[in-house]
């Protein structure tokens, strides 16, 4: 009989606490092992089996430990995971990945170096919606497609300075935020873009760091808009694609998030579906709207691929080139704006 594999989960907070303890303890063949919370007994509260660790070197004692999770904020990422790499670690980072691409880089070749493995939480490739718009491009109904454009708005009038992420601090703002799941999307589906362009501001008043950003893409034969921003009182459509033969519009967010957070489980019946209301549209010139159901979405996913990469069952799906490759377009998307042009894409 195998045995699960047992993994290690540094920070409880927001992250920590729903997106990954929640979701490893219900994937099978993981175990939750330890997690490392430096104060408060939140996680010895709700995993009163799993070892609570004080710090990072309590839990790399621990040699039966072979993955583990940053869920840090994002200014220790790096540290975190390096030190973790150099145990000899396989290693999870929660989004961003880093703040560098030369962080990232360091990183990636430190993994390789040691023979283990390195990725980013991009959990959002396993939101319903996304695993339905890849369903709806597969199917070449749309044509080939010529425009993209995501949008993850909310809408929070005052900004939180108690709060890290909005801080201040290296590594806070929207676009670290949120950034890279929609940039991960939108190369997950077009590969590498040629040029960046952006505009990442602050909106609302008495913020200091940004809490908006718009992001434009332009791939081969492909323009895709990215947009984020925390004044959305009205939310903008989560997908528009449009093709040579028609269009699809998705509204609404995946409801995974909302469920966990409010102590759903993966076991539960209907969860990660979504109210036909919200289901998508397909628009084909010539024939009736078509509402398209919407996929249920399963972040056990991303970490049941990690595992089976691990035991090298499975190709990794979020790939070490395709991290450093977000990470490197959050960069461009910032010199695009500082600078006020168009940035060209290379390959590292």
């Amino acid at each position: 009989m195998t045995r699960d594999l047992r993994v290690g989960v540094i920070g409880f907070g927001l992250a920590g606490r729903f997106f990954h303890s929640a979701v490893i303890a219900e994937t099978p063949g993981l175990e939750l092992a330890a997690v490392v919370q430096r104060q408060g007994n939140d996680a010895a509260k709700a995993y009163p089996g799993v070892e609570i660790c004080r710090s990072i070197e309590d839990m790399l004692r621990d040699t039966s430990i072979r993955l583990v999770v940053v869920a840090t904020p994002s200014y220790a990422h790096f540290d975190n995971a390096l030190q973790c790499l150099r145990a000899g670690r396989n290693v999870m980072i929660d989004k961003p990945f880093t703040l560098t691409s030369d962080e990232a880089r360091q990183l990636i070749d430190e993994a390789r170096e040691r023979g283990v493995l390195v990725t980013a939480y991009q959990n959002r490739r396993w939101d319903g919606d996304f695993v339905t718009l890849k369903q709806v491009l597969a199917s070449g109904e749309l044509g080939r497609i010529v425009s993209y454009a995501s949008h993850f708005d909310r809408f929070r009038e005052a900004p939180r300075l108690d709060v890290w992420r909005e801080s201040g601090v290296p590594g806070g703002g929207i676009l670290f935020d949120l950034g890279p799941h929609l940039i991960d999307e939108a190369t997950a589906l077009f590969g590498n873009p040629e040029t960046v362009w952006a505009d990442v501001r602050i909106d609302r008043e008495d913020g200091v760091t940004d809490d908006a950003f718009d992001i434009m893409l332009r791939f081969d034969r492909v323009t895709a808009l990215l947009r984020s921003t925390l004044t959305a009182a009205f939310k903008g459509p989560r997908f528009v694609v449009h093709g040579t033969k028609g269009s699809f519009v998705k509204w609404g967010l995946d409801p995974q998030e909302d469920a966990l957070k409010a102590g759903a489980k993966f076991s539960d019946p209907g969860f990660g579906e979504e109210p036909e209301a919200e289901w998508g549209e397909l628009h084909i010139p010539g024939q009736p709207v078509r509402k398209v159901r919407t996929a249920a979405g399963d972040y056990r996913g991303i970490y049941a691929n990690v595992r089976d990469a691990i035991l090298g069952k499975a190709a990794l799906e979020v790939t070490p080139e395709q991290v450093w490759r977000t990470t490197r377009l959050i960069e461009l998307a910032r010199k695009s704006c500082g600078e006020g042009r168009r940035q060209e894409f290379q390959k590292n």
